[in-house]
């Protein structure tokens, strides 16, 4: 499906008329996506697209803006209250039973909050999203307070805010918008969104960029003086409200939304590793939490709507929640190895922060047991998916999936790993085959196929690689799998050199001793069924004993990626080969010649 498929219809409104597009069933809940400045509902194509297959999603030009026609004269005729008629008009026409779910960018969410704050729409819209467009009424007052009450704090902000907004000023200097947008500004557009932002030439910016972006001036000279200067007080939004921040915005502050609480009682808030068009460079993410939003306000429950309505859910109150929504909410996260021991608790940690988790495992039970733990701790989607890592036409055909249902992977975990010990002389070729299969091509295949869809996303990312303190500290009985360990930790190093430039972090991850399953599946080579039974079940019982949870690991994982740390040892044990290892390998190697327990 693509916005070539939409249905259009035309609403006239005000001496106007409107150019709507429409695609999926008229049937389910309403989605009205409102465009900003420069753009033209082209902008919301991708999002559009990913929310139709479970909403009515409505897209409209705004007046003056792409196919619509504009108001005559100009002047005066893009104020709020005019826009307001628009949507009203739109609204009435394409949903006149039920409230729509009003999603704004840029311009499109600045006049949005008009329509969610005035009496006259109130109960119109069921949920609103927002997306880098403040509302006037709230820059207003935000300016007011910063401007009577002056600290060296505020003064930064109102300076820091300020000169982000110098185009503001430009844009209602007469004849220099029209101008620029006419001139080099207009044919160079396409180019600078291409560099600046990431944002590849396609159906977006369209042919009526020059003159969506001469009217839209109008926008900024009916509006912004009159609202800066008598900002309403009853701006408070009568619907639920979700906020998303690109925290890499160069138009707009995120300290301009430090007290939207007061204006949005139950606010969710949302931060995205993005810049200003978000709609066009994370269409996954951005379609997402609109959706999953939505869907809440409709079943009167989950997560988001018990924010807005109840306060926050118990998952939010978690220490994850607490330190990570902002960084890891929405974002896309798969761990291999995920139905039991560090693969399932780092995926439980990043759904308690708010994270979309494709759990993957070759246990199929086990990954469908996690994903709805995860859904259960607060993630907004969970998925199983069954794969052997080892198996590379396994992996691709997972990339492929993961990617056409859900969109690019932003964080990847490699943790599916297994055991194997005994002397290297009596470790055979087809062991290690086995425990190289898993331990490093698995880390591999996931490394290349993943890493590599973010790389052509453009847009970041972060690879963490379960290597182990096996990979520094040598032993007489580990030799094949403290290779396959050592063989990470060393990839991980040269990936993190070379994807540093593309925005992608890798990060090496050495647990130590740890209390899962992997002693009760070790393969111990050179002995027979029953001595390997009694092994096994000899050191489960040294770590359990040593009692070292996986959940540990995890909020070590989700401490590194926060941090974009290189190697992380986890436990002591973990850390003192590490620095040993640096500084005095000789006592490492010295302990390397004592026979292990048998």
């Amino acid at each position: 499906m693509s916005l070539r498929d939409a249905r259009e219809r035309w609403v006239r409104t005000g001496g106007i008329e409107l150019c709507v597009a429409e695609l999926g069933d008229a049937a389910r809940p309403t989605v009205v996506l409102v465009h900003g400045y420069p753009d033209s509902k082209e902008v919301w194509s991708e999002v559009a697209v990913r929310l139709a297959d479970r909403f009515h999603v409505v897209l409209y030009d705004v007046r003056g803006h792409g196919r619509s026609s504009a108001p005559k004269p100009l002047r005066g005729g893009f104020t709020l209250e005019k826009l307001t008629d628009d949507f009203l008009a739109v609204a009435d026409a394409v949903s006149p039973e039920r409230p729509v779910h009003l999603v704004g960018h840029d311009w499109g969410s600045v006049q949005s909050w008009e329509f969610v704050t005035v009496e006259r729409a109130k109960g119109r819209i069921a949920s609103f999203t927002t997306i880098s467009g403040p509302s006037l009424d709230h820059f207003g007052h935000w300016v007011k307070k910063r401007t009577a009450r002056p600290t060296p704090r505020r003064i930064g902000q109102l300076i820091g805010q300020g000169a982000k907004s110098w185009y503001v000023l430009a844009l209602q200097t007469p004849g220099l918008p029209e101008l620029a947008w006419r001139g080099p500004l207009g044919r160079r557009w396409p180019g600078t969104l291409e560099r600046l932002e990431g944002i590849p030439r396609g159906d977006y910016p369209t042919a009526s960029l020059r003159r969506d972006a001469t009217h839209g001036a109008w926008l900024y000279r009916d509006n912004v003086r009159s609202r800066l200067s008598r900002p309403r007080t009853d701006a408070y939004a009568h619907a639920p409200v979700q906020l998303i921040t690109p925290t890499g915005d160069v138009f707009l502050s995120e300290r301009l939304y430090d007290e939207l609480d007061r204006w949005a009682p139950g606010l969710i808030r949302r931060t995205v590793a993005a810049k200003h068009w978000v709609p066009r460079t994370r269409p996954d993410r951005i379609a997402a939490w609109i959706g999953d939003f939505a869907l809440a306000q409709e079943e009167g429950g989950g997560p988001a709507a018990r924010e807005a309505t109840a306060g926050p859910p118990p998952s939010a109150r978690s220490r994850y929640a607490e330190r990570y929504a902002e960084r890891f909410g929405g974002r896309l996260v798969l761990v291999t190895g995920a139905a039991g021991g560090i693969g399932r608790a780092t995926a439980l940690a990043f759904a308690a922060a708010g994270a979309r988790i494709v759990a993957v495992d070759r246990d199929e039970d086990g990954a469908a047991d996690t994903a709805e733990r995860c859904r259960r701790a607060g993630a907004p989607g969970a998925w199983a998916e069954t794969a052997d890592v080892a198996e590379a036409e396994a992996m691709e055909k997972l990339a492929e999936k993961v990617a056409s249902a859900h969109g690019v992977v932003d964080i990847l975990v490699n943790n599916a790993g297994i055991g194997m010990a005994g002397p290297f002389l009596e470790t055979r070729p087809e062991d290690w085959k086995r425990v190289l299969d898993v331990n490093l091509w698995g880390v591999i295949h996931g490394c290349r196929l993943f890493g590599g869809q973010m790389a052509e996303r453009g847009r970041g990312g972060h690879i963490v690689n379960i290597s182990s303190a096996a990979a520094y500290q040598p032993t007489k009985s580990l030799p094949a799998y403290s290779a396959s360990k050592a063989a990470v930790l060393m990839l991980s190093a040269c990936l993190r050199a070379e994807l540093a430039g593309r925005g992608i972090g890798v990060t090496a991850i050495c647990p130590g001793i740890v209390t899962t399953n992997i002693t009760a599946t070790t393969r111990f080579v050179g002995v027979d069924a029953a001595e390997e039974r009694r092994l096994r079940m000899r050191s489960t019982r040294l770590y359990q004993r040593r009692n070292y949870p996986p959940e540990k690991v995890a909020e070590a994982i989700l401490r590194a990626v926060a941090r974009n740390r290189a190697v992380v040892p986890v436990t002591p044990e973990a850390r003192g080969s590490l620095f040993l290892s640096r500084f005095a390998p000789r006592v490492l190697r010295a302990v390397a010649r004592v026979n292990p327990p048998r």
